[in-house]
């Protein structure tokens, strides 16, 4: 099947070849442009679902070269509309109407140009989503929480406040930390580095979630580590929690030190179906 969008790739690949020379380009702009509107209407996405990928999901680089470009090309200016700011001009703060379906609540949140939030979003103040992020129908972002650049998240994902979920764009073939649908994220958590959690998955308050930071899963009796190109995923169902590992090198052994490790105890059950059932009354 052709790919709708090869043209807007093709473009984009030859202006990001060309490095500074693109930025007097009429051409650069008009094709960001482009791009960036079809990232706020959820058409094209820095990662989506591939069944054929070894970890479920495609990197679309060509993407995350747009919005690099958009970053490229764009001037200096003041917002102009009230508010204190300045930046890009490729990457002014979205605007909503309520036929979209978005509820933000008046308060000090702010959606940069170039992110996607589904009919049904709930975004409580003050919260932050950055260009190339992808956030799906029902999710609530709470208090302080960040969606980085290019993160993907799923249907109904609850970030509780402060949570911070991590964004990458370069290198442009590295993978966006990714929620599937139905994640729990708690209060002050942090997901980075192009981790993947699957389905219904629950991190408890202040896990944290890095490539380099193994988790100990005590039910199936497994380490799960990032390896090679892989990410860190997190198992469908599984419930994330703070831990510690003690530490038997040296004088670490003899001080009784440890280091902190995420642990999987347990895999979501009716008791923690009815432990999340007071989240609808949030939406």
């Amino acid at each position: 099947m052709s790919d709708p969008f090869e043209y807007l790739r093709t473009r984009i690949e030859k202006f990001s070849a060309a490095g500074g020379d693109a930025g007097g380009d009429q051409g650069a702009a008009e094709v960001f442009l482009e791009l960036r509107l079809l990232l706020e209407a959820g058409t094209v996405r820095a990662a989506e679902p591939d069944s054929n990928a070894p970890t479920g999901w495609r990197v679309n680089a060509w993407v995350k070269q747009g919005i690099l470009l958009g970053f490229r090309i764009g001037q200096l200016v003041s917002s102009g509309d009230g508010l204190s700011f300045v930046d890009k001009h490729t990457f002014p703060a979205r605007r909503f109407t309520p036929e979209q379906g978005v509820r933000i609540v008046a308060g000090g949140s702010s959606v940069r140009a170039g992110a996607y939030l589904a009919r049904g979003v709930i975004a409580v103040p003050p919260m932050y989503v950055n260009t190339g992020a992808y956030v799906d129908e029902g999710a609530l972002i709470d208090s302080h929480a960040l969606v980085g650049s290019c993160a993907q998240i799923g249907k109904r994902v609850h970030l509780s406040a402060a949570a911070q979920i991590g964004g990458v764009l370069e290198p442009v073939n590295a993978s966006p930390v990714i929620l599937e649908d139905d994640v729990l994220v708690g209060g002050n958590c942090g997901v980075y580095e192009g981790t993947i959690v699957r389905r219904r998955a629950v991190l408890a308050a202040g896990t944290i979630l890095t490539r380099g930071t193994p988790v100990y899963d005590v039910v199936k009796g497994e380490i799960l580590r990032a390896e090679g190109d892989n990410p860190l995923i997190i198992p469908e169902g599984a419930v994330v929690v703070p831990g510690a590992r003690g530490v038997t090198k040296g004088k670490a052994k003899e001080w009784k030190l440890s280091v902190y490790t995420p642990v999987i105890v347990k895999y979501r059950d009716e008791k923690t179906e009815l432990s999340l059932a007071l989240e609808d009354l949030l939406r």
